[in-house]
C-alpha cells in the first residue's frame, strides 16, 4: 500500500497557516501545521513521512536556519519556502542549502498543490529506497522473504547461512524467476560482510567492451571500476554465462591474485543456460571449478509443494491491500490447478498471476484457472509436473484454507472454529499437524 505523505505547514500567522493548511487539505493532503520552527522541530524526525511547507520570515529561528537543521536531520527532505518580494535572493540561496523550491507571495494556490504533489512523491521516493536498502542489508528481513516451509526450502535457507558465513566464492543456479537475485544478497547480508558494500552487475546488459570498463576500468563516467567499489564486500555477476571468454580470463586473473581468503568475494549467478548444457560447458573449466566450489540451486516452484498456495495467498493478501479490495478466495478446484500447474516463469509468474487475480476479483469476473491456462498457453512448452495422491492436495487445501481463516480471525482459535465448523480439539490437532502455530498471526 502506498505510503501515506504529510504536508508540515510552518508559519508564525496564524491566518496563513489556516489557508494553506485548508486549502492542500481539500486538494487531498494530510496536513499539520505550526506556529514555530521551534515547535515543528520537535515533531519532525530524519524518517518523517511527508514535506515542509515553511515561511523564510519567522520570530525567533527563521526559515533559512530551520532549513539548515532539517537538513542536517535529514538531507532527503523536501522543504518549500514561502517567501516575501524582497526574501527572493535569500531564497536562492536557500535553494543552494538544500530548499526542494520556493513561492513568492502573493502564491498561486494551485501552485502551491503542483509543487506539494511533486514534493510528496520526491519523499515517497526517497523513503521507499531507504526501506529498500534497509531490506536488502538486513539479513533477518532477507530470510523471512524466502517463505517456505517444503524440504526444498529448509534445505536453501539453511544454504545460505552456512555459505554466508563462509568467504569463497558462490555460483548460484537455477530456473528463470526462482529468486537467485535474493539469494545473493541474503548470502551477503547474513555473513561477516555484511556491512560492507554489495556491487552488482549484469553481464548481459553491456557489450564486451562496456562491461570491461565497467569492471576493471578505465571508466568512462569517472566512476570507480566496480572491481575497485567492491574492494573488500562482494561482486555480484548476474547472468554470468554471457561473460565473453577474455573477461572470464581477466575475471579469473582477478581471482587468482586475490588469494584466500578473497579480499572481494565474487557471487555469480546463472541465469539461462541451454537445456542440454550445464553452466560447466558455458563457463571455461578453471573458472568455473573457482566460482562453484560452492554452489546453491534455487530450487523451482513446482519442486516446492505446499509452498505454491502460501506464495499465492500471501502475494494475493498483499496486491488485494495495495488495491483496496479484497483478495480471491481460493476453491478446493483451484488449489488443485495451482498444484499442478507448471510453473515455468517460478515464484515471478506466481505473483504476476496473483496480482491478476486481485483485479479479476474487483471487477466480478474471471478465475484463476482461466488465468493459469493463458499465462501457460503464453509461455509455450513448460516442463510437465508429476501427478500426486488426492490426499496430498486435500492437505494442502486444508493447511491453506486454516492459514487463511487464522490470518483473517488474526489468530482467534473462537473465530476460525465458528467459521470452519471444527471443534476445538480437530483443530488443534490439525493445526499440529501442519505445523501453524497461533501465534504467528496474534
Amino acid at each position: 500500500m502506498a505510503r501515506a505523505m504529510k504536508v508540515a505547514i510552518v508559519d508564525d500567522e496564524a491566518d496563513m497557516r489556516a489557508s494553506i493548511s485548508q486549502w492542500l487539505a481539500l486538494s487531498g493532503f494530510d496536513t499539520e501545521t505550526y506556529a514555530s520552527a521551534e515547535e515543528a522541530l520537535k515533531a519532525l524526525g530524519p524518517e518523517w513521512p511527508g514535506v515542509v511547507v515553511s515561511d523564510i520570515k519567522m520570530p525567533g529561528m527563521d526559515g533559512m536556519a530551520f532549513l539548515k537543521r532539517l537538513m542536517g536531520m535529514d538531507s532527503g527532505l523536501p522543504v518549500i519556502l514561502i517567501t516575501g518580494h524582497g526574501d527572493v535572493p535569500m531564497a536562492v540561496e536557500a535553494m543552494q542549502v538544500g530548499a526542494y523550491d520556493f513561492l513568492e507571495k502573493p502564491f498561486n494556490p494551485d501552485r502551491m498543490t503542483e509543487l506539494a504533489k511533486r514534493a510528496t512523491m520526491a519523499r515517497r521516493l526517497t523513503l521507499d529506497n531507504r526501506a529498500l536498502r534497509r531490506e536488502l542489508s538486513d539479513g533477518s528481513i532477507l530470510m523471512k522473504k524466502l517463505v517456505g516451509a517444503s524440504p526444498a526450502m529448509e534445505r536453501l535457507r539453511e544454504d545460505i547461512l552456512d555459505l554466508g558465513q563462509a568467504d569463497s566464492h558462490v555460483l548460484i543456479d537455477g530456473e528463470t524467476g526462482t529468486g537467485k537475485t535474493l539469494v545473493a544478497h541474503a548470502l551477503h547480508a547474513v555473513g561477516p560482510r555484511g556491512s560492507k558494500k554489495f556491487v552488482t552487475v549484469s553481464c548481459a546488459a553491456w557489450s564486451e567492451d562496456q562491461l570491461a570498463a565497467k569492471l576493471f576500468g578505465p571508466s568512462d563516467d569517472g566512476n570507480l571500476p566496480l572491481v575497485e567499489e567492491a574492494r573488500g564486500g562482494t561482486l555480484c555477476l548476474e547472468d554470468i554465462e554471457a561473460l565473453s571468454h577474455p573477461l572470464q580470463s581477466r575475471l579469473l586473473t582477478l581471482i587468482n591474485e586475490q588469494g584466500m581468503p578473497p579480499e572481494t568475494r565474487i557471487i555469480a549467478i546463472c541465469n539461462e543456460h541451454a537445456p542440454d548444457k550445464t553452466l560447466e560447458d558455458v563457463l571455461r573449466s578453471d573458472l568455473f571449478y573457482r566460482l562453484g566450489a560452492m554452489t546453491i540451486i534455487c530450487p523451482p516452484l513446482r519442486a516446492r509443494g505446499e509452498d505454491i498456495l502460501t506464495l499465492f495467498t500471501r502475494s494475493s493478501e498483499q496486491f488485494a491491500e495495495e488495491y483496496g479490495c479484497d483478495a480471491p478466495q481460493v476453491t478446493a478446484q483451484e488449489a488443485a490447478q495451482l498444484l499442478q500447474a507448471p510453473w515455468p516463469g517460478n515464484v515471478r509468474q506466481l505473483v504476476n498471476i496473483a496480482e491478476r487475480a486481485v483485479l479479476q476479483n474487483r471487477r466480478g469476473s474471471g478465475s484463476i484457472a482461466s488465468l493459469l491456462m493463458a499465462d501457460n498457453e503464453a509461455s509455450g512448452p513448460a516442463l510437465t509436473t508429476e501427478g500426486k495422491p488426492l490426499k496430498d492436495y486435500v492437505e494442502a487445501f486444508e493447511r491453506m484454507l486454516i492459514d487463511n481463516t487464522m490470518r483473517r480471525h488474526k489468530g482467534s482459535i473462537t473465530g476460525v472454529m465458528d467459521e470452519l465448523c471444527l471443534p476445538r480439539r480437530t483443530l488443534n490437532e490439525k493445526m499440529a499437524k501442519y505445523g501453524l502455530q497461533r501465534q504467528d498471526y496474534v
